[in-house]
């Protein structure tokens, strides 16, 4: 039986167009969910939008639409995403499906069950924006940590008991390090726990556009505690009698967030697992933001990077790359457009490009447009290069399973150099007069390398590594990274390729 990796975005709130912070959290998930199925993983990767609460309802009112019909404009837009950006996603949810809205009254049951809810009135800051509440002493300056405008909220509430679960909480953080990445966010998560626990409000009566709590239609849920329960809902977990998927996939073994909403996931969403005596996920990881070119992203500053338009400027996996190489996952990165196209230019165009035309185009003008067969015997300087990435494809499980991406790609454009190094090097055009047979013998040595590195930036760009392979006519189910331990079938017709990554001026 495959080993099983479930992997969630957040669902992303539906007041407003996608941006490039929705496109990067999502093309991480892309990246993981895509390594491990080529590492034999049977993979579940999840998105979708959340569609309720008070903000949704007031955008709505602002356009004079019904929210049900707002949220399905909006919904889409995140759905065309999808494609615009070629992510491979397994399941889109959406808070307003039926079987999202069994499985939020199914975890309010066991809460009401287990006596972790109780009914009372909340009096307090709530800011709608982020769909928060916050106590007089988190204001700054009379907003909200986030800079949201907050108002004050008194109403009846149901409350779930978020206080008696400060000390299991930091029992489980202890005993699990690695529950909350990078360690910045795990140090935040551990203060602000360790600053004591107040009762959460779950449910709200000024508005309609929501979930009702069972057996109480004056109430609607807490917008989070709706949200959070998506990563339940996909895997089955209102379904009583068919209980397979839910087995199979959960927990999961990885949330990506971004740090805005790190407690939501770190703290409550934990919090309401254990009360609901359900196993906790393996791990929450929150990144970090992007500037613009080194300014702050706002829809008042008119700034907004919209993933759309950028990845029909540049290319997909142009800016698939670009996003992953440029900055270390979990830090603040900056957009810039002139940084991308040097990306491009230096990395794609310039390089792994270059190296896959080179090589290409000697082996179709000196060989017949034929590989060479396999070498008999191998130089070390051969050896080096072509056991480069299969003898360290532990290095890069690691990498990707800590999410540095970064590093990553790093390590395989040292053997990109190291392979055009080669070239230079072996000078191939000389041998062809001095020595035919070594000169097939390196060409041979540079297309594997070519071949290796392209199965294992599938991930990263899928439909560059995908047009190498089938140019050089490697088989769909030798693809994998099972098939790097065996080496390439010379004796292959090829043809001489188009430029893969024109530069851009």
């Amino acid at each position: 039986m495959k080993n099983t990796y479930y992997i969630t975005t957040p669902i992303y709130y539906v007041n407003d167009l996608p941006h490039i912070g929705h496109a990067y959290t999502t093309l991480s998930c892309d990246i993981l969910a895509r390594f491990k199925r080529l590492d034999d993983f049977d993979v579940f990767f999840l998105t979708g939008t959340d569609e309720h609460g008070q903000k949704v309802e007031t955008a709505a009112n602002n356009k004079n639409v019904k929210p049900h019909d707002f949220v399905d404009e909006v919904s889409q837009n995140f759905k065309n995403l999808l494609n615009c950006m070629n992510f491979s996603t397994d399941d889109f949810i959406r808070t307003t499906e039926k079987r999202h809205i069994k499985s939020c009254h199914k975890i309010w049951n066991a809460l009401i069950d287990n006596g972790h809810i109780y009914l009372g009135k909340y009096a307090g800051w709530y800011a709608v924006r982020d769909e928060a509440f916050f106590l007089e002493s988190e204001l700054i300056d009379g907003k909200a940590p986030s800079g949201a405008p907050v108002e004050w909220v008194e109403e009846p509430s149901y409350f779930f008991d978020l206080s008696k679960w400060q000390d299991k909480l930091l029992s489980f953080y202890d005993e699990n390090k690695d529950f909350i990445s990078p360690i910045s966010r795990r140090n935040e998560i551990l203060s602000f726990v360790k600053g004591g626990l107040k009762d959460l409000s779950v449910s709200r009566t000024s508005f309609s556009w929501g979930v009702n709590v069972p057996n109480d239609d004056n109430h609607i849920m807490y917008v989070w505690l709706d949200a959070l329960t998506n990563y339940l809902s996909a895997c089955n977990y209102s379904e009583d009698d068919n209980k397979k998927k839910f087995s199979k996939f959960w927990p999961a073994n990885i949330h990506m967030v971004g740090k805005d909403i790190i407690r939501f996931h770190a703290v409550y969403w934990p919090a309401f697992l254990m009360a609901a005596k359900l196993p906790l996920p393996k791990k929450i990881f929150a990144h970090g933001w992007w500037t613009n070119e080194g300014n702050k992203i706002s829809k008042s500053l008119g700034n907004v990077i919209n993933p759309f338009e950028i990845v029909e400027k540049y290319g997909i996996d142009q800016v698939r790359y670009f996003l992953m190489r440029e900055v270390p996952f979990g830090n603040d990165g900056d957009f810039s457009n002139s940084q991308l196209v040097n990306r491009v230019n230096s990395d794609l165009a310039n390089s792994y490009g270059n190296l896959f035309q080179r090589v290409v185009s000697m082996i179709c003008k000196n060989c017949d447009e034929e590989v060479p067969l396999k070498p008999k015997n191998f130089k070390i300087e051969d050896l080096i290069l072509i056991n480069s990435i299969k003898d360290h494809m532990d290095d890069y499980r690691f990498l990707i399973d800590n999410q540095k991406f970064d590093q990553y790609l790093k390590n395989i454009w040292i053997t990109i150099s190291n392979a055009n190094k080669y070239v230079d090097e072996q000078a191939p055009w000389s041998l062809k007069k001095s020595d035919f047979s070594r000169m097939e013998d390196v060409l041979y040595i540079l297309l594997e390398t070519v071949r290796q590195v392209s199965i294992l930036l599938q991930p990263f760009m899928p439909d560059s590594s995908k047009a190498i392979l089938d140019h050089l006519k490697i088989a769909d189910d030798e693809r994998d990274f099972k098939s790097l331990g065996n080496m390439y079938e010379g004796g292959i017709k090829i043809s001489t390729p188009l430029p893969l990554f024109p530069r851009i001026n």
